[in-house]
């Protein structure tokens, strides 16, 4: 699998940055407007639907519609792990279903005082077999603005400025 890493600073305390990234609204949030995301069904490990914390064992499914073209195309994600110690926090989700052959995002948030550290890891794999793998590099083509953009976004809404960008529903 190749791996795509982005790492940045928000200058907004752990606890509000962990909290974000922990809620189904932080992923609506975060999903360009583009990308017609629909939260079709969460379920939270304990079976309950629309938890409040996406713990470990929680269900996503969703489906996106990129710049309205074409028909919907079905993810579901499944958060594996999540873990929090002391000033530092991660978990990851699993795409069950989706565009890629395999895709696992790890999350990690790091305390620093007043800011917080985050870093996304992706390791993925693009459909295809042989050919999907031999072009998977190329994936970097996409992910790179899609997560420079997830950044920015945290950026904006957690160090002060709390309305949705321009180009958000």
């Amino acid at each position: 699998m190749v791996t795509y890493r982005r790492k940045t600073w928000v200058e907004a305390p752990f606890e509000e940055v962990w909290e974000f990234h922990s809620r189904i609204d932080g992923l609506e949030a975060l999903t360009p407007g583009f990308m017609h995301l629909e939260i079709d069904r969460v379920t939270g490990p304990d079976g309950d639907t629309d938890p409040e914390v996406l713990e470990a064992g929680s269900r996503i499914e969703m489906s996106v519609r990129p710049f309205g073209v074409g028909q919907r195309r079905r993810i579901v994600s499944v958060i594996t792990d999540r873990t929090r110690e002391g000033g530092a926090g991660s978990f990851r989700d699993v795409m069950e279903e989706g565009p890629f052959a395999e895709w696992a995002h790890t999350h990690r948030f790091f305390d620093d005082g007043d800011r917080t550290r985050l870093v996304d890891q992706v390791k993925y794999r693009l459909p295809g077999g042989p050919l999907g793998r031999a072009v998977s590099p190329l994936g970097r083509i996409g992910l790179a603005p899609m997560f420079r953009d997830r950044h920015r976004t945290t950026k904006q809404l957690l160090e002060g400025e709390r309305e949705l960008p321009r180009d958000r529903p």
